[in-house]
């Protein structure tokens, strides 16, 4: 993963927070922009952050997924994720999401933000939920054309947050 460069796997607390931070609404995910340049000939050296395109085509693309998971009514049916539409301000959610992705894929970015854990414990979101975010998720990729190999890999680092954020 490409986080790990920015690890010290001796504080396990730290590996702890790296691991549930990944992911959600999330995570998030996150993501390129076609046509960016990110995928030139060296592209197998480049970091996932890189190949998605930086920092601003993460963001565009975890605009648009955070705008479809605000009005989808089988995230929506679950009163305690309708309820944290109301508190949780739009603009700071994308802000966190995309700096969370941003920092996961090998950006220059720092997430401060609470565990995965911690910000989705109350939520009680079940597994039925967090197919239905991976569904949007990969259908913002694909109308970004993002490339099968990049969603591949933002996918399996997505995955590593699932049993924080899935509580029933």
């Amino acid at each position: 993963m490409y986080i790990i460069k920015y690890y010290n796997h001796e504080d396990n607390e730290m590996w702890k927070k790296i691991r549930t931070t990944l992911g959600c609404a999330v995570v998030l995910a996150f993501l390129v922009v076609s046509g960016s340049s990110a995928f030139a000939d060296d592209s197998a050296k480049a970091s996932l952050y890189d190949r998605l395109g930086g920092i601003y085509a993460i963001a565009t693309v975890v605009d648009e997924f955070i705008e479809r998971l605000l009005v989808n009514d089988t995230l929506n049916a679950n009163s305690a994720i309708s309820d944290a539409r109301f508190t949780v301000p739009k603009a700071g959610l994308k802000y966190q999401v995309t700096s969370m992705v941003a920092w996961a894929t090998g950006g220059p970015e720092n997430y401060a933000g609470r565990s995965m854990l911690e910000s989705h414990a109350h939520l009680g979101i079940t597994e039925a939920e967090w197919d239905e975010m991976a569904i949007v998720f990969v259908a913002v990729l694909n109308d970004f054309n993002v490339p099968a190999a990049e969603q591949e890999e933002l996918l399996a680092v997505v995955g590593t947050t699932q049993a924080d954020i899935v509580s029933r």
